[in-house]
């Protein structure tokens, strides 16, 4: 069903590669289980303000439309009970892509467009707008939940608070998941360090009690990635992480997650606007 509607919703990222089309399956899930739409977003890149003659410019919208079409009979053959919305825009795709997520509650894309169909390397466009979008940004690297069995969701804290944005939407994909929980701690620089972790996560235990949740003292959570990759799931981390994301997201990351199904969700700072 095609319809329009107003609030929250979950935005994903139409450019006609099959990446788009795992992200928009990934996708289903975040909007049932909130009861939120599913927006697909197609945006025609202008090129700056080039000016396009008209049989161009129909050329280019008629893509559009059959990737959008696509996508939605994608997403209607799951049988999944989904509203979904479509939009085709034109502009710059990572401006134009941000500000359609302005109010999302997710923007999922996938971690291969079509201009960067090299194996495994994530697109620029995903790269950009996982360190700028005003809501989390999922970059989504292949949909096959028949593999997903007891992999894990791996939630990177990087300060000493377990209240976190980062931990509370890392245990939200969890549960959605039904999946054990590896929290990377910061290294373990005294000797309670871990006793203290294991207060702090406490209460989040007694809130999801049917999660497993452990804690792993991380020094560097790209290797741990590089160790560890082929148990994971999901990746969650926070925009705001020493170094930022680049180390995750661009090539050190993709070198550890290559060969793996492993998904990365990059969370927003509590104060973005």
């Amino acid at each position: 069903m095609l319809e329009g509607q107003s609030g929250s919703y979950v935005v994903v990222g139409i450019d006609g590669s099959p990446a788009a089309i795992d992200a928009t399956l990934w996708a289903i899930d975040q909007a049932v289980d909130r009861d939120i739409p599913l927006r697909l977003v197609y945006v025609v890149d202008d090129q700056a303000g080039v000016t396009l003659d008209p049989q161009e410019q129909a050329r280019r919208l008629s893509t559009a439309d059959r990737a959008i079409r696509y996508a939605v009979t994608e997403v209607e053959s799951t049988g999944r009970s989904v509203k979904i919305e479509v939009e085709i825009l034109q502009g710059r795709p990572v401006q134009t892509l941000r500000e359609a997520a302005r109010s999302a509650a997710m923007l999922c894309i996938g971690a291969r467009g079509l201009r960067h169909s090299t194996r495994g390397a994530m697109g620029s466009t995903a790269a950009a707008l996982s360190a700028s979008a005003l809501c989390p940004v999922a970059i989504v690297r292949t949909h096959r939940p028949q593999r997903c069995n007891d992999r894990a969701v791996v939630i990177e804290v990087t300060g000493s608070a377990a209240n976190s944005p980062v931990l509370h939407h890392g245990l939200e994909e969890a549960r959605r998941r039904h999946a054990p929980v590896r929290v990377l701690t910061p290294a373990r620089s005294y000797p309670d360090f871990e006793a203290q972790w294991e207060r702090r996560l406490a209460e989040w235990r007694r809130r999801y009690p049917n999660l497993e949740i452990t804690t792993v003292g991380n020094g560097d959570t790209l290797n741990y990635l590089t160790v560890h990759g082929e148990s994971v799931q999901l990746v969650v981390i926070g925009r705001d992480r020493p170094g930022g994301v680049a180390a995750l997201i661009g090539a050190p990351g993709n070198a550890a997650l290559r060969d793996t199904d492993c998904s990365i969700l990059v969370c927003e700072p509590p104060n973005a606007l």
